[in-house]
């Protein structure tokens, strides 16, 4: 087993290889991402004044989302990967907003005080964090009484074809490795209940959980595949274990396999994500 260290160092290297193509299908991903942002801000009553964090912030959403209804408040990002809040930076700039900051740090050791934010926010990140129960802790612990986090996972791979298509042509080619259930990976925390366990273990209550539906939607199978191959870190990471043959070989049948997918000219391959919602009550 490697240490949480170890872990980090792992995925600060995966995450900073990856920050340009997260970059180049920035659209299409915060598209597909876009109902699940919404989701989490509209139970986390943001104020015009509140000070809010993002965990796991990377290119920015839903924090910049946020700083546009907190023009009186600010926003801290951060995220395990300095080229990630670079390009959150970035586009933070583009649209002028200048109540953001970006903070590099590991979720399970947050640098700031006891009760500074007014709401927490965790979209897809809960899962790759080394030690679940201490980054909970931590967000439990900077939160204000009566503050709220709300986080974001995905549920099961076979609700998630927008994925599992990528995966499963690849592994026709390529050994792909079981996740470790207990290790940081894409499904770890897709069984109903596992999040709220863990708010209630760091003192949260009037926990909540729901569904959220996504699609991602490509102009063709081929933008699909390129996409996904792209930016998606276990595609990427089994992809380099090939060679050209096998590869041009997955591509071709994660491509007939997402026609099925095609509508009015488009691709629009579904999914689905939980959210969990938890309050910091005043006296905890």
């Amino acid at each position: 087993m490697s240490s949480a260290e170890e872990i980090r160092d792992a995925q600060r290297a995966t995450w900073a290889g990856l920050s340009a193509s997260w970059e180049k299908w920035d659209s299409v991903i915060m598209d597909q991402l876009g109902p699940v942002g919404a989701a989490i801000i509209e139970r986390l009553h943001i104020a015009s004044d509140h000070q809010h964090l993002d965990i796991a912030a990377g290119t920015g959403e839903p924090g910049l989302s946020v700083a546009r209804l907190t023009p009186k408040g600010r926003v801290v990002l951060t995220d395990l990967v300095a080229e990630m809040l670079d390009i959150a930076a970035r586009r933070a700039r583009a649209q002028g907003l200048a109540n953001i900051e970006t903070k590099v740090c590991s979720a399970d050791d947050l640098p700031f005080d006891d009760a500074t934010f007014d709401s927490v926010s965790v979209r897809f990140g809960y899962m790759f964090f080394p030690d679940v129960a201490k980054a909970t802790t931590e967000f439990a612990r900077v939160l204000k009484p009566g503050g709220r986090l709300c986080s974001s996972v995905w549920v099961k791979p076979d609700e998630n074809p927008w994925t599992t298509i990528a995966m499963q042509a690849i592994a026709t080619e390529a050994v792909v490795p079981p996740p470790d259930p207990d290790g940081p990976n894409m499904f770890r925390c897709a069984a109903p209940g596992c999040v709220t366990a863990l708010y209630e273990g760091a003192g949260l209550r009037d926990v909540a959980e729901w569904d959220v539906d996504v699609e991602l939607v490509t102009q063709s199978p081929e933008q699909y595949w390129e996409m996904i191959s792209e930016h998606v870190s276990l595609a990427v990471a089994a992809l380099q274990l090939v060679d050209a043959g096998a590869r041009e070989r997955i591509r071709a049948n994660a491509i007939a396999k997402v026609r099925a997918f095609e509508k009015e000219g488009k691709v629009r391959v579904p999914g689905a994500a939980r959210c969990i919602v938890g309050t910091r009550l005043p006296h905890s």
